[in-house]
């Protein structure tokens, strides 16, 4: 897995490596039991300090994402975070309003939206991006 940093982002760089992380195992790129860099490892690669690194693990880890194995590495967890169905629904219902609403303050449309989702969706998952429905 290749990660990229962009030092000028808002976010920090410990959870643009995080989201990167779980972008990859939400779209299959990284596999359960897959195994990570090492702190000094993604540190060199991306020139930055291995405590930056460990932070994003650490919380990675904390969150039940991936596993450290002590002398062996760290790797994508077997058994991955599970959310009741309640939270999840009331997390991705919460997510589409605000996404809508920041679309729509910027002069957005529905159909903007759509296909950005579907942009996304073959970002994270290399899927073609689908944006036509069939017509009935």
């Amino acid at each position: 897995m290749h990660i990229l940093i962009n030092p000028g982002d808002d976010l920090p760089i410990y959870r643009q490596i995080m989201r990167q992380v779980m972008d990859a195992i939400a779209g299959g790129r990284l596999t359960a039991g897959e195994r990570l860099a090492s702190h000094r490892e993604l540190s060199e690669q991306l020139v930055i300090a291995p405590l930056t690194v460990k932070k994003a693990y650490d919380e990675l880890e904390t969150l039940g994402y991936i596993e450290s194995q002590r002398g062996r590495g760290t790797f994508v967890s077997a058994h991955l975070p599970k959310v009741s169905r309640a939270v999840r629904d009331s997390q991705l219902l919460d997510s589409a309003r605000a996404l809508l609403s920041q679309a729509y303050l910027a002069g957005l449309r529905y159909a903007d939206v759509l296909k950005a989702l579907a942009e996304a969706n073959h970002d994270l998952t290399d899927e073609p991006a689908r944006t036509r429905r069939k017509e009935s």
